[in-house]
């Protein structure tokens, strides 16, 4: 089994009345649970945006330095995300799927990197890399 990250950036997510927010998340909780139910939930969250930044964070000579910002430029903030332990990349599409319609916004699949001791899995992501040009 193989974990993979479901999530949204929040600039993809047009702006919603408080109501239509509360829609979104009993639909988008709706699958969550069925995530539960087949045994394909790990983790997730949601309701991320620039605002919910707590601070950067980056090391010097050995240190970790904390600072209120600048934050990474960027226009894309996450915006919520689920991962998911399933046996292959189109039982993860069925998930994020399942997701786009429930939220009506796009979802962006990323299949993390096999642990240490799982062999095949290395296998699959060097051969996904070489095929994707990677490598």
């Amino acid at each position: 089994m193989t974990e993979y990250l479901i999530a949204f950036n929040d600039e993809w997510v047009p702006t919603h009345t408080m109501e239509q927010l509360r829609e979104k998340a009993t639909a988008s909780l709706a699958v969550i649970e069925e995530m539960k139910a087949a045994g394909v939930f790990v983790y997730g969250n949601g309701a991320l945006d620039a605002s919910t930044a707590l601070c950067s964070v980056e090391a010097k000579d050995g240190e970790a330095v904390f600072t209120d910002g600048p934050y990474v430029e960027t226009k894309e903030h996450l915006g919520g995300f689920a991962v998911v332990k399933v046996a292959d990349d189109e039982a993860a599409r069925y998930w994020a799927g399942r997701l786009a319609v429930a939220l009506d916004w796009p979802q962006e699949v990323h299949r993390f990197p096999p642990g240490p001791d799982d062999h095949d899995g290395w296998e699959r992501t060097h051969q996904a890399r070489r095929e994707a040009g990677k490598e």
